[in-house]
């Protein structure tokens, strides 16, 4: 058992190379064009997902302004 331990190479952080070759598979898969948009898509989740945890907005609330906002604003008519 102490045998195979020594000759399994543990797992351990990418190396400066590694990263290369992940970067430029990831811009092979989805190309130069959309990899900005995912960044940006990344990023929003990211914001929107902090925004969560500290509780800054009650989803209910933003909902039922969204949903305002599509019927013509918070003054428009009922009926």
């Amino acid at each position: 058992m102490h045998t195979l331990l020594a000759t399994v190479p543990l797992i351990g952080m990418p190396g400066m190379w590694e990263w290369i070759i992940i970067l430029l598979v990831v811009l092979l898969l989805f190309g130069a064009t959309k990899l900005p948009k995912l960044g940006k898509g990344l990023g929003a989740g990211i914001r929107n997902f902090k925004e969560g945890l500290r509780g800054d907005k009650d989803p209910e609330d933003e909902g039922e302004v969204i949903a305002e906002a599509k019927k013509g604003g918070a003054g428009g008519k009922e009926g």
